[in-house]
C-alpha cells in the first residue's frame, strides 16, 4: 500500500447528464490507467463504479463511487456520482470532496438543468473545470456542437485541446494539439500509439495549436511578450501557462473522443495528472473556510499537512451486514486509524475505525490519511453526512453541503403489520445514507410521508429499503392537511345535564367564539363574573374547546385562529363536574362554530421554479390552471426564475408535469407559506369526499 500513498495526488469528480458516459469515461480512465485489466460496459453491468444491485437494474449510477489508483507516479482519486436530477445531492457533496471536475459532454442530448447546476456550483466553489466531449463514434456528435453548445448554455468558450481523427464510426483517433502528434487507441488495449500528423491535417493541427497559443500567452502577461517576440512558446511555458490559466479558471480545456471505444482517453488522463491542481496546490490558492464551533471565529486551513488535523464527511453509506462507512475528504494535517477526534458539528468526541482507500467496491485497509486523502471510515457512532472531524484542541467547523430539498412526497404504508417498525428504522438509515430524503409523520392527516427530490429518487429508496431491512410499503397520495376557521362571530351554549341512580351530570356554559387573523391560532379567555361557573370549572371549559377544536363541523379538519370566551353558565352544587363542564364546553363550541360561517382553508406553498426562457409560458399558464398567482419573474443566467403562491394540492404530482413541459430541463423549490380559504365550490367537493372516506373507514 505505501505505494499508493504517494505524492502527487488529484482528486477529480466526473459530472454529466444521465446518458452522457460519465461511468463509462470512469472506466476508460480506469483502463487507459492500468488499474482494471479489462474495459466494462454500463449495459452490460461489468464496471468498476457501478456495483449496487439498483445500478444493475436500473442501468444507471445511482451512488457516488469512488476510483482510486496511481498512474505514471500519481494518485488519481476519481468520484463518480450519479446524473440523474432527482439523485442531484449526490453530485453536489462529491464537488465539496474534489478539487478540479470534468465535465462529459454529448452534442446530441444539450445540456439539461441537473448539468447546468453543477457548472454553477463549480464555479462558485472555484473548482477548476476540464470538459470531454464523449460519443464521437456515433452519427450526428462533433467538437463543433459541443462548442456551441457550451457558449450557448454555460456561457463559456472551451479550448480545444484535441481534434478528432475520423467521424461516427470511423473515429481512429485524436490529434494532440499540445505536443503536436495523433494519439491512436482501441477498445481492445489500454495501449496508445503516437504517430505523425498525417499530412492532410497538418492545417487543422496548426491552427489548433495556434488558437491554444494565442488564449494561454493572453492569460498571462509575460508569456504574451515571449509570444510575441518570437512567435512561440516552449512546452514548458506553454504547460506552466496553461495550468495558471485553468487554476484561475480563465480558461476551460476541451478534450474529446469515445469512452466505450477508448479514443481520445490518454490526452485526458495525462491532463489530470499534468495540469489540474494538487490538494495543496488547491488550498493554497482557495483556502477551506470554516468557523471556530464556540466563538463563531472565522477559521482557514490550506490544505497543508502542518495544519491541525480537519476533515469533512461528504457521504454515508449504512449496510445490515458490513455496518456504516463514511466517506471523508481529509482538508488538513494528518490521522491515523482508531484514534480520538472532535465532531466539530455535533461537538463529541469519536473514535476513528479503520480507514480504507477505495475503488469501486473493492476495499483496501490503511493506517493513516493526510491532507487531500479521500478515505473511508469504518463504524462511526455520532458522525453523519456534512459533520467536520477535527482536532480538539484546533476546532474548525466548516458549513454544510447545502443540499436541495425533497419536492415530491408519497404517504406509505407498512404492507404488513410486521413491517411497521422495519420501514421506519430503515428509512431513518437511508436518510443518513441519503440526506436529500425526507420522512415524517404528519400529525395531522396520521400518515407516514417519504419524499425525494423526483420518482426515480423514491422507487430507489424503496428498492433499497426492500434490499437492506426487508421491508415493503405501498405508495399513495398524500391526505393535504386542510384547516377550519370562521368568518363570523357567534355565540351559543352548551348544556350537559345527566341523571343517573346516585350524583348526575350537570354543567352548562355559554361561549362566544370570534375569527382571528390569518396565523394567530387559538385563543381562550375567561369573562364569566358573579360565579355563574366556579374558577376551578374554567379549565374544563377549556379542555373540551379545546378537544372540539381537533375536529371542525365541516369535514372534521382541525379548526384554527379562532377567539373563544366563556361569559356565562350555571352550576349544580352537587351534580357539576369537570367532565360534565368539558362535555358543556365541546358542545358549546360546537353549535357556535355551525352559526358562525366556517370555511375550509388549506395550505399555501411558496414555489420557486427555474426554467429555460422557451418554457416560461408554458410554465405560468400551467400555474395558472393550478390556481397559482405569480408573484415574481426575474433572469437567472441562461434561464428563468418564477416565484409563485400555490395550493399544496396542486403541486402533489408537480415534478413529472414541470419536467413535461420544460424537457427535463426546470426544477424547483417549494416551502409552506400559509392558510388560505378554498373555494366554495371546491371546498364543497373536499368536504364530501372527506366524509365518504370517514364513513367508509367506519364501516371497515
Amino acid at each position: 500500500m505505501e505505494e499508493t500513498r504517494m505524492e502527487p495526488m488529484k482528486n477529480v469528480a466526473i459530472v454529466s447528464n444521465v446518458g452522457a458516459g460519465k461511468t463509462s469515461l470512469s472506466e476508460a480512465l480506469l483502463y487507459t490507467g492500468g488499474a482494471i485489466p479489462v474495459l466494462g460496459s454500463v449495459t452490460q453491468g461489468t464496471t468498476v463504479s457501478d456495483f449496487e444491485p439498483e445500478e444493475f437494474h436500473h442501468r444507471t449510477s445511482v451512488s457516488t463511487s469512488i476510483l482510486q489508483f496511481v498512474w505514471n507516479h500519481t494518485r488519481i482519486t476519481l468520484l463518480d456520482p450519479p446524473g440523474a436530477l432527482s439523485l442531484l445531492g449526490e453530485s453536489l457533496a462529491a464537488l465539496r470532496a474534489v478539487d478540479a471536475v470534468i465535465v462529459v459532454l454529448d452534442g446530441t442530448a444539450g445540456i439539461r438543468t441537473e448539468l447546468a447546476r453543477l457548472w454553477t456550483r463549480a464555479a462558485e466553489l472555484g473548482l477548476p473545470c476540464l470538459l470531454f466531449a464523449n460519443g464521437l463514434d456515433r452519427e450526428r456528435t462533433s467538437i463543433e456542437t459541443v462548442l456551441e453548445l457550451c457558449q450557448k448554455q454555460l456561457d463559456c468558450s472551451p479550448l480545444p485541446m484535441v481534434a478528432p481523427v475520423g467521424q461516427g464510426l470511423q473515429l481512429e483517433g485524436v490529434i494532440d494539439l499540445l505536443h503536436q502528434r495523433m494519439l491512436r487507441s482501441g477498445p481492445t488495449s489500454p495501449a496508445v500509439e503516437a504517430i505523425a500528423i498525417p499530412g492532410h491535417l497538418e492545417s487543422i493541427a496548426k491552427a489548433g495549436r495556434t488558437r491554444l497559443l494565442e488564449t494561454v500567452a493572453e492569460n498571462e502577461e509575460a508569456l504574451l511578450d515571449t509570444y510575441v517576440t518570437q512567435g512561440d512558446l516552449s512546452e514548458n511555458d506553454l504547460l506552466h501557462g496553461l495550468r495558471s490559466s485553468i487554476l484561475a479558471r480563465q480558461c476551460v480545456p476541451l478534450f474529446a473522443g469515445s469512452a466505450i471505444r477508448n479514443v481520445g482517453i490518454w490526452p485526458l488522463l495525462n491532463a489530470i495528472r499534468t495540469v489540474l491542481p494538487s490538494p495543496h496546490e488547491r488550498g493554497a490558492r482557495h483556502p477551506f473556510i470554516g468557523v471556530h464551533p464556540e466563538t463563531d471565529a472565522p477559521c482557514e486551513r490550506k490544505g497543508s499537512t502542518q495544519e491541525p488535523f480537519s476533515a469533512y464527511i461528504f457521504k454515508t453509506l449504512i449496510d445490515p451486514f458490513v455496518g456504516r462507512l463514511s466517506y471523508c475528504r481529509v482538508l488538513s494535517g494528518t490521522v491515523q486509524a482508531d484514534s480520538t477526534v472532535w465532531n466539530a458539528s455535533k461537538r463529541v468526541r469519536e473514535k476513528l475505525g479503520h480507514f480504507y482507500t477505495l475503488c469501486g467496491k473493492r476495499h483496501t485497509a490503511v493506517g493513516a490519511a493526510q491532507a487531500g486523502d479521500i478515505i473511508a471510515i469504518g463504524k462511526l457512532r455520532e458522525t453523519q453526512t456534512g459533520d467536520t472531524l477535527c482536532q480538539e484542541k484546533d476546532p474548525v467547523c466548516y458549513p454544510g453541503l447545502g443540499l436541495p430539498r425533497p419536492v415530491l412526497s408519497y404517504a406509505i404504508e407498512a404492507k404488513s403489520k410486521s413491517d411497521i417498525d422495519k420501514v421506519s428504522l430503515g428509512l431513518h438509515k437511508l436518510i443518513e445514507e441519503d440526506p436529500t430524503l425526507g420522512f415524517t409523520r404528519n400529525p395531522d392527516t396520521k400518515e407516514m410521508v417519504l419524499s425525494g427530490l423526483g420518482q426515480l429518487h423514491i422507487d430507489l429508496a424503496l428498492e433499497k429499503l426492500h434490499r437492506k431491512f426487508g421491508a415493503d410499503v405501498m405508495l399513495h397520495t398524500p391526505k393535504i392537511p386542510y384547516r377550519e376557521t370562521l368568518h363570523a362571530t357567534s355565540r351559543a351554549q352548551g348544556k350537559y345535564k345527566k341523571q343517573t341512580g346516585g350524583h348526575g351530570q350537570y354543567g352548562d356554559c355559554w361561549l362566544e367564539v370570534e375569527p382571528l387573523p390569518r396565523g394567530q391560532g387559538f385563543i381562550f379567555q375567561n369573562h364569566v363574573v358573579g360565579g355563574a361557573i366556579p374558577r376551578n370549572f374554567i379549565p374544563a371549559v377549556e379542555k373540551g374547546v379545546i378537544e372540539a377544536l381537533h375536529e371542525g363541523v365541516l369535514g372534521g379538519y382541525p379548526v384554527v385562529d379562532v377567539r373563544v370566551t366563556v361569559f356565562d353558565g350555571s352550576f349544580h352544587v352537587v351534580d357539576s363536574s369537570e367532565m360534565s363542564f368539558k362535555i358543556a364546553g365541546s358542545m358549546a363550541l360546537k353549535k357556535a362554530m355551525e352559526s358562525a360561517h366556517p370555511v375550509l382553508l388549506e395550505p399555501i406553498m411558496t414555489v420557486e421554479i427555474d426554467v429555460p426562457t422557451d418554457a416560461v409560458g408554458a410554465v405560468m399558464g400551467d400555474l395558472s390552471g393550478r390556481r397559482g398567482r405569480i408573484v415574481s419573474v426575474s433572469a437567472q443566467d441562461h434561464e428563468e426564475r418564477i416565484t409563485a403562491l400555490v395550493p399544496l394540492a396542486e403541486l402533489l404530482k408537480y415534478a413529472p408535469a414541470l419536467n413535461g413541459m420544460t424537457g427535463g430541463r426546470g426544477n424547483y423549490v417549494m416551502e409552506f407559506a400559509r392558510y388560505d380559504e378554498v373555494p366554495r365550490d371546491l371546498a364543497a367537493r373536499i368536504i364530501e369526499q372527506h366524509k365518504a372516506e370517514r364513513h367508509t373507514v367506519a364501516i371497515h
